[in-house]
């Protein structure tokens, strides 16, 4: 089953104007780096990004026919969505513990939400007809 882990912290919906202090980057990346490699080892690793903070973000919805631009994220929230992981694994309890091991649990949220897998999981209505 693939699942997505969705990595969310307080300095991606609040970025500090401040840069990161470079000991301190070099050392978070240090452990994702290393993450990454474990879930690549394991054969776990379907892909994954970084995103940039929740500022850089656009919102888009249609109404009434016509797109409408909102700068900034969708919901004002203590934290916003950092990054992700997309993984494969045999089940949920897989997925939780990869989770767990997750730089980004340390100082944040990391949400496992299933992936949809339409093969499997969708059957148009025509189908049956």
């Amino acid at each position: 089953m693939r699942f997505a882990l969705l990595i969310y912290d307080e300095n991606t919906a609040s970025p500090s104007p401040e840069p990161p202090d470079p000991a301190t980057m070099a050392n978070v990346m240090e452990a994702y780096n290393a993450y990454t490699q474990a879930l690549r080892d394991a054969g776990a690793y379907a892909g994954g990004e970084a995103l940039q903070p929740n500022p850089t973000a656009t919102t888009v919805r249609v109404r009434d026919g016509q797109s409408v631009l909102t700068d900034g994220p969708f919901a004002e929230t203590k934290e916003g969505l950092g990054g992700f992981y997309l993984v494969d694994c045999a089940d949920l309890d897989a997925a939780i513990e990869w989770a767990a091991k997750c730089p980004g649990s340390w100082f944040g949220t990391v949400e496992v939400r299933p992936i949809y897998d339409w093969a499997a999981d969708y059957t148009p209505a025509s189908a049956g007809a």
